[in-house]
């Protein structure tokens, strides 16, 4: 007989998300799809989860952060800095 409490802790996995795996989840659909930017994969992601996009700022790991401020850079939505632009 399955143990009821791992039951619930793989529901709660796969429901709700901690930064380094939403990061993961995130990284993975922009590197699925080459033409998507950090923000759109965000957003893609809100879509298909039914994830509120109010929940997302908290998710955001700082890895990802600099990601999405490079890119805001790149398509100037966004002041340069000097800083050492991340490879993406």
């Amino acid at each position: 007989m399955a143990n009821p409490e791992n039951n619930i802790e793989e529901i709660f996995e796969k429901k709700f998300y901690c930064s380094s795996r939403f990061a993961e989840e995130i990284e993975t659909i922009v590197k699925n799809n080459p033409s998507m930017r950090y923000v759109d994969a965000i957003v893609h992601f809100c879509e298909i989860n039914e994830v509120d996009y109010d929940s997302i700022p908290k998710l955001i790991s700082k890895p990802l952060k600099e990601k999405l401020k490079c890119e805001a850079m790149e398509f100037n939505f966004l002041k340069k800095t000097s800083h050492a632009k991340l490879p993406l």
